[in-house]
């Protein structure tokens, strides 16, 4: 695992964006997976601001998020299709018909995860994964106890996982209780993943993910069966979970 340690979380963010625009300029046609949360978000911005000032064309790239919602429509403003057209899609050149979303209002939502996996299989894998990780050690929606064998599955959410989100809600009891996610499986087919976190709260998954041998507790944990990982953690986040100051 290729380690990149920044000072803060802007410089992660430039950073991210960066290796995303160079997978891109090396093959526009490129598939990327994506992100929603807290942890993207400065990334995306770094990437509009590589489409409207260093010319980055995304008009042949497709993309596959990791996972939506069960039961939030695409245009409900806490869905992870707005989420992506709000924060990233609206400002790039990508074409709206080669961005992939799982739809967590389909009327068989088992059908729904078997339609998903195919698709990541017929355009994918992604040639980059962007993940986040969840204090818990969550990467895209897969809890503690997921199995690394699982594929696109219909998952429910840990208590601490709707606390963490509800600060995009209006309250608790408005963040839904199921999703629809990539399984690990499906995110250890991508050819390349990187990891971004930020913040002494991510510390201990960060420690974990990096100290221990991996096991269904820690989600994160099963990237170390990867060949191509990169983490990028801020300087908080990576003294926290108690390694020093050098990078590599």
């Amino acid at each position: 695992m290729n380690i990149i340690i920044t000072k803060d979380y802007q410089e992660l963010s430039e950073k991210a964006c960066e290796l995303i625009e160079q997978q891109v300029s090396k093959k526009p046609d490129s598939v990327l997976g994506l992100a929603t949360g807290g942890s993207p978000l400065g990334t995306y911005q770094e990437m509009i601001k590589g489409f409207s000032s260093r010319g980055v064309n995304y008009e042949k790239v497709r993309t596959l998020n990791l996972d939506e919602y069960i039961g939030l429509d695409k245009n409900d403003s806490q869905s992870y299709h707005f989420f992506m057209k709000s924060h990233l899609f609206d400002y790039i050149n990508v074409n709206a018909d080669n961005t992939y979303i799982p739809n967590g209002k389909a009327p068989d939502l088992d059908t729904e995860c078997e339609l998903y996996e195919k698709l990541i299989e017929d355009i994918g894998p992604p040639d980059l994964q962007l993940l986040g990780v969840g204090q818990n050690g969550h990467i895209g929606f897969n809890e503690p106890g997921t199995s690394f064998e699982s594929e696109t599955h219909i998952i429910d959410l840990e208590e601490s996982t709707r606390q963490a989100n509800a600060r995009f809600f209006d309250s608790l009891e408005d963040v839904p209780k199921q999703a629809v996610t990539m399984g690990i499986r499906s995110i250890l087919k991508s050819k390349r993943i990187v990891v971004i976190a930020s913040g002494e709260r991510k510390a201990e998954a960060i420690r974990q993910m990096l100290k221990e041998e991996p096991n269904e507790n820690m989600p994160a944990s099963a990237l170390k069966h990867h060949k191509h990982v990169t983490l990028i953690v801020d300087e908080k986040a990576y003294k926290k979970a108690g390694h020093g100051e050098e990078t590599q």
